[in-house]
């Protein structure tokens, strides 16, 4: 049920930027972040039995403030994610969601979701997301209360079988809730060295809740400290890019489970704690991460692109729209579709982005210098395939705003998926981030994926 403020944003939207089917009307891309604190990510004064939380120990911006920032930079969603810890969800039912209200009241332009950092058992972190409506505050405690790693003050809840449950009970919510694992490799030891999240544990927990656990960032926050953008503080494992080693590896590990029909989403976000200005080490909310969803101006919508794949990420506001369209005689799909092509049937590849007309939160106007398709699949044998093809100012043409790159591509034997990226550097590809270095200089977008199956073929098994 659509609240009033919703139907005054409905009516005040701006068109959309283009339509794809009748049942995109009036979707646009909307720009948002998942993954914000305030001061209700307390610190815990442990001299007292339960502790004792401290407000603002490790934010110290309202919510409010943070929903001021974020429309700033031109955010249309974002969701308020706070810490948890020892008793962490009386925090959230007295103090922090309270002051999602009033900051729904104060920032109205912004639609505003109730969330939290989940203290994954048996992992890290992810952001939970609650879908709006009457049972909205009661639904996150609950999960808190009774989930969260880090809630009991003794007992040990950092399990497997605990985290089933957590989603198992989370599976069980209507409206459906999100969550989206948080910076997935920030503990690897090395590339393709695992710490807490395996991509083993990304597959059980989505096979567990596929309809909630969906996604990962592909581009972790915390990119305002050169030494160690991320907080990926294993030199041996930094980002790359900016982006997390799963996302930013072609034939890693987001690569092979989209190769496997695995509808698993990527995003990218501020995780906002203190900005760089007052001497932390992040952005705000859009400053330099957005997390774009085809939707309409409405929250359950922008929920659904978030569920569904309708969504790119980019850095540093490279660029602000993108079309990926994959067209195979009369079937055709955008990003989190799928489209089921013929045997041997060639596809029609179209990408289409627009930059910004001004300058980024760095006062640059950033220069886009290569797209990349990247298409991937399994062959008889179950092995990955991956093809790559480029495009540069020289072989991609603009049309009005747009710029845009076409190929004629023929699909894999038993089908697989196409995505795009692209980056302001020109190169080939994402290198690992260096101490030190600017990210303003190394912007990147990452499309989400169109599936592609071939009638008739099945999947084989990953060998």
């Amino acid at each position: 049920m659509k609240t009033p403020l919703m139907l005054a944003l409905l009516a005040a939207a701006a068109p959309a930027l283009s339509a794809t089917t009748p049942a995109d009307g009036g979707r646009q891309w909307l720009a948002g972040d998942h993954h914000v604190h305030s001061e209700w990510s307390v610190d815990w004064d442990r001299s007292t039995t339960p502790p004792t939380p401290v407000r603002g120990g490790d934010s110290p911006y309202s919510r409010s403030r943070n929903a001021v920032q974020a429309r700033a930079f031109g955010l249309r969603w974002m969701v308020h994610t706070d810490h948890g810890g020892p008793g962490h969800s009386a925090v959230t039912r007295d103090q922090a969601y309270p002051a999602l209200l009033q900051a729904r009241t104060d920032v109205p332009e912004v639609f505003q979701f109730n969330g939290m950092e989940f203290d994954v058992p048996a992992g890290e972190h992810a952001s939970l997301i609650i879908a709006p409506g009457p049972q909205e505050r009661e639904q996150l405690v609950t999960a808190e209360r009774d989930f969260s790693r880090s809630e009991p003050l003794h007992d040990s809840r950092d399990s497997e079988q605990q985290m089933q449950a957590a989603l198992a009970y989370l599976g069980s919510l209507r409206p459906a809730p999100l969550m989206f694992i948080n910076h997935p490799s920030r503990t690897a030891t090395a590339m393709g060295q695992w710490g807490e999240v395996t991509p083993g544990e990304l597959r059980g927990w989505h096979a567990a809740a596929p309809n909630v656990l969906v996604g990962m960032e592909g581009a972790p926050g915390h990119q305002a400290i050169r030494s160690e953008r991320g907080l990926y503080r294993n030199a041996a494992a930094p980002t790359m890019g900016g982006y997390d080693q799963m996302t930013a590896q072609v034939g890693g590990v987001w690569d092979q489970m989209l190769a496997d029909g695995i509808r698993f989403w990527i995003t990218a976000n501020s995780d906002s704690h203190v900005n760089l200005r007052d001497g932390g080490r992040d952005y705000d909310p859009g400053e330099y991460s957005k997390t774009y969803a085809w939707a309409r101006p409405d929250a359950e919508d922008i929920l659904d692109a978030l569920r569904k794949g309708r969504m790119f990420t980019v850095t540093g506001d490279l660029i602000d729209a993108l079309e990926l369209r994959v067209t195979a005689g009369d079937s055709s799909g955008g990003m989190g579709d799928t489209l089921v092509l013929r045997p041997a049937q060639t596809m029609q590849v179209e990408v289409r982005v627009r930059q910004p007309a001004g300058t980024n939160a760095n006062g640059q106007p950033p220069a886009l210098k290569r797209i990349e398709l990247i298409i991937g699949g399994r062959d008889g044998e179950g092995r990955l395939q991956m093809q790559r093809r480029g495009f540069d100012a020289a072989t991609w043409v603009r049309e009005g705003d747009w710029i845009v790159a076409r190929g004629s591509l023929p699909a894999l034997p038993r089908g697989g998926f196409v995505r795009v990226r692209g980056n302001s550097t020109g190169a080939v590809d994402a290198l690992a981030d260096a101490p030190g270095e600017d990210p303003w200089q190394d912007l990147w977008f990452y499309s989400n994926p169109v599936f592609v199956t071939i009638a008739g073929s099945v999947i084989p098994p990953q060998r």
